[in-house]
């Protein structure tokens, strides 16, 4: 579990109190932080359709050998990996994509790998490592991402956006546990339903792409009011 802004300062200094540091400085920590722990050079996978988000799980079925082989090599040395989503163009990939963590990893006779990935924090793609691997390996920056891996408690607001996506959900036939869902904290509702909802893979990546989790809020809830209208149009014309 990532540090607090308070624990990070601490393993710095004792003789200032966090509470009273700007925020400039708390994002300077968290940045520098970013950079002592996380690798600068990442293996990544791109995948098309597929964003997920820090303190979300991506479960994952890995077969094509390429995969394998970024797999077990990540499990060997940190566990470490990125996901981004690929684009259209031939090799070409998104810039922004997610780091995160392999907490669990089991083997099938067949020669596939399951393994499981804890999201930790965003990055920016800043170039593309030549390397002799058969998977691709990208220089990356978590700067600006600071609220990945922030712990303050937030006042977000959802009660409108949860409405609607519940209406979007049912209208999509799309069967979720709500019970099970309340459970999860407000970053993890918003984080799972942008990963889940039925929407573009270009709207997808905006949504990976909000800076803040109220911009995310904004951004889904804007998405989903879309659906929402273009149905009821649809089916106003119809009758």
């Amino acid at each position: 579990m990532p540090a607090t802004a308070k624990e990070l300062y601490y393993t710095q200094s004792t003789t200032v109190n966090p509470n009273k540091m700007s925020l400039s400085i708390i994002q300077i920590f968290y940045y520098n932080d970013c950079m002592k722990i996380y690798p600068n050079i990442i293996p990544v996978f791109p995948l098309s359709g597929v964003i997920y988000f820090p303190k979300t799980n991506l479960p994952l079925n890995i077969f094509e050998q390429r995969y394998l082989d970024l797999v077990n090599d990540t499990y060997k040395k940190d566990k470490l990996m990125g996901m981004v989503q690929s684009q259209k163009n031939g090799a070409e990939v998104y810039k922004i994509g997610c780091l995160g963590k392999i907490n669990d990893l089991q083997k099938s006779e067949d020669g596939r790998i399951l393994i499981n990935l804890t999201g930790i924090t965003r990055f920016r793609i800043l170039e593309e490592i030549n390397n002799n691997k058969l998977y691709r390996e990208f220089k990356v920056d978590y700067r600006n991402f600071e609220i990945d891996l922030k712990n303050f408690p937030e006042n977000l607001g959802t009660e409108k956006l949860m409405d609607k996506a519940k209406i979007f959900f049912k209208k999509n036939g799309l069967l979720l546990n709500w019970k099970e869902f309340e459970k999860l904290d407000e970053i993890q509702k918003i984080n799972t339903l942008s990963m889940i909802s039925p929407v573009t893979n270009e709207e997808k990546q905006k949504l990976l792409e909000a800076l803040t989790t109220k911009d995310k809020i904004e951004t889904l809830e804007n998405i989903i009011s879309f659906y929402l209208h273009e149905v009821n149009f649809r089916n106003q014309t119809i009758q």
